[in-house]
């Protein structure tokens, strides 16, 4: 009888020591995944930030470069179609004057574009705010492409009219508006292109339903 409840006693013993052992053995891993959670989420905030960051810099770099461009193809028609100017006349002469005061206008842009866009690379932008200004550009981009057309079409009937009616200084201006609105449309169209592939990075980070909720996350 006595070994029976001895035997009892060790038992108890044994399946209490076991029950400790267990609820001991679950707390680490509820710490490792609140360390684990605690790790990863710097490192996503960090990824989010990085990938901002690298689209950012690189607008404003492309912003920088295309306004150069648009600021030298002014000069350099400013200049050549101004000297040029005084020595022609007729339809010829018209086109030169055309260049002149279109670019005038050209070169006020790319300054103003200039004096934007080194504000900006200071600035240190949000994803929303990011993608928001990426979104914003590419859709002048378009519009921007959609008044190019309209130049081109104004300047072909410019064209067409001047020289039906034989008023050559309607159908020089016609041509320069035809050559202008061409420049623009291909540096628009170009600008676009290379600005949708800087924004796709953006497309890496995803918002929506997550583990712990409704947040942010990035697919590598």
């Amino acid at each position: 009888m006595k070994n029976a409840i001895l035997s009892f006693i060790i038992l108890l013993l044994f399946q209490k020591a076991n029950a400790q052992v267990g609820i001991s053995g679950s707390l680490p891993q509820k710490k490792d995944t609140a360390q684990t959670v605690a790790i990863l989420k710097p490192a996503l905030t960090d990824s989010i930030q990085r990938i901002c960051d690298s689209v950012q810099y690189r607008r404003n770099r492309l912003i920088k470069n295309n306004m150069i461009i648009l600021g030298a193809w002014s000069g350099l028609n400013i200049i050549q179609s101004g000297i040029s100017a005084t020595n022609t006349s007729g339809a010829t002469q018209a086109f030169l004057k055309m260049n002149v005061y279109w670019n005038i206008a050209n070169a006020a842009i790319a300054g103003w574009g200039l004096w934007q866009v080194k504000k900006k690379m200071a600035e240190k932008l949000s994803f929303r705010n990011n993608w928001l200004e990426q979104n914003k550009l590419e859709k002048l981009l378009l519009f921007n492409t959609g008044l190019d057309v309209g130049y081109i079409t104004t300047g072909l009937f410019l064209n067409e009219k001047g020289q039906r009616s034989g008023n050559p200084q309607t159908e020089g201006y016609g041509t320069g508006i035809i050559v202008q609105g061409s420049f623009l449309l291909i540096l628009d169209l170009v600008q676009y292109f290379e600005h949708r592939h800087n924004g796709k990075q953006l497309n890496k980070i995803d918002f929506g339903p997550t583990g712990n909720g409704v947040g942010l996350s990035v697919h590598f």
